[in-house]
């Protein structure tokens, strides 16, 4: 595994790992699969997570280490979650929704407190990660993301946008320069995926007129 941590080449002056590109190259795939609510969006990252994984425990972001423990975890559990929910769109394809308010209330809780206890966790024991606070808000926030999206809500396209906010500076300043490259493209795809979910849970929620083919 060592030639995974070596130097695949320089980018405008910045130095691109192997991992990093690799892991990132995976992630945004899955990402656009995503967007097509493609089943193999699951399998792309756990993939992704695992060779990021090697990649931040390398770099002592163990925020960014543990989010990938989690993305492995949370791929696993999404995937079983499109499969058992395939069946609710009528045309056969994953169906999309807003969450309610009260799941939103929840998400927001969830993403703050988690942040605070995890930020917390990391200023106490400082040997855990060099860049507590932001290395917490995108733990917490992948996290937050993941579930929304295993659950089929709107608003985890969001939470992407509010993770890449901080992702992107963090990941130059700490040396994954290809890693806040890719950061840029997922912005794209975030916002083209959004409008996407967005609009096919506007036609979900049409009532079908009677006598109309389903």
């Amino acid at each position: 595994m060592h030639w995974l941590n070596s130097q695949a080449f320089t980018l405008f002056g910045q130095h691109i790992v192997w991992s990093d590109m690799i892991g990132n190259t995976i992630g945004l795939i899955a990402l656009a699969l995503g967007w097509r609510r493609s089943i193999w969006t699951w399998p792309a990252q756990l993939a992704s997570g695992a060779i990021l994984l090697v990649a931040f425990a390398t770099a002592h972001l163990s925020g960014s280490a543990g989010k990938q423990l989690v993305v492995i975890a949370v791929a696993a559990w999404g995937w079983w979650q499109w499969n058992r929910g395939k069946e609710k769109a009528q045309d056969g394809s994953l169906a999309v929704r807003f969450a309610t308010w009260r799941e939103r209330g929840y998400l927001v809780a969830a993403a703050a407190l988690g942040t605070l206890a995890v930020g917390g966790l990391f200023t106490v024991l400082p040997a855990l990660s060099w860049d507590p606070w932001p290395d917490a808000y995108i733990f917490v926030g992948t996290v937050v993301a993941m579930y929304a999206q295993a659950r089929g809500m709107v608003e985890f396209w969001f939470a992407w946008l509010l993770v890449d906010l901080v992702g992107v500076p963090l990941n130059f300043t700490n040396g994954f320069a290809f890693s806040g490259f890719v950061y840029v493209i997922y912005g794209a795809l975030v916002l083209w995926g959004m409008r996407d979910w967005w609009l096919r849970s506007r036609t979900a929620a049409q009532p079908v007129l009677e006598g109309a083919p389903a």
